[in-house]
């Protein structure tokens, strides 16, 4: 992983190898961010696995074993209650048909490179919490202003 910083933005440069989701909770640990909002993400993956949310918060998953385009990606990056980084991301990505799949992203392994900005949320806690029933962990802020 390489990255760069100029202010709130960071941008991270992901090689072969490397997954997404674990890279950039490695950076906010690294950093020590809170809080940050995932822009843009473009890159090729492997093993990408995606999918959505039911009506009882299931997610159901499909995973493209072949490389494929990442042509999107976006969300963002919080902490859980015990203090470790969470990302919450969705992706669209790109077979070698062109055919696109999208959707909630649980994880993606850099196949040549994935390009990402992110701004740091430097004035905001992100904090995720799980709700009592089902797989999504809800979303909450707190601004921290002087």
């Amino acid at each position: 992983m390489e990255w760069a910083r100029s202010g709130d933005d960071v941008v991270v440069v992901l090689e072969p190898g490397e997954e997404i989701h674990a890279s950039l909770r490695q950076l906010a640990d690294e950093l020590g961010i809170n809080g940050a909002v995932i822009t843009s993400g473009i890159g090729r993956t492997m093993n990408s696995t995606f999918g959505y949310m039911d009506e009882t918060f299931t997610y159901h998953r499909r995973t493209l074993e072949q490389p494929a385009e990442l042509v999107t990606l976006q969300g963002n990056l919080a902490r859980h209650q015990d203090g470790s980084a969470f990302t919450h991301l969705h992706a669209t990505f790109a077979d070698d048909d062109f055919v696109t799949k999208s959707g909630h992203m649980f994880e993606a392994t850099v196949f040549v490179v994935a390009e990402i900005h992110m701004r740091i949320m430097s004035k905001i806690v992100m904090t995720r919490c799980p709700m009592i029933d089902g797989e999504f962990v809800e979303l909450k802020l707190e601004n921290h202003e002087p």
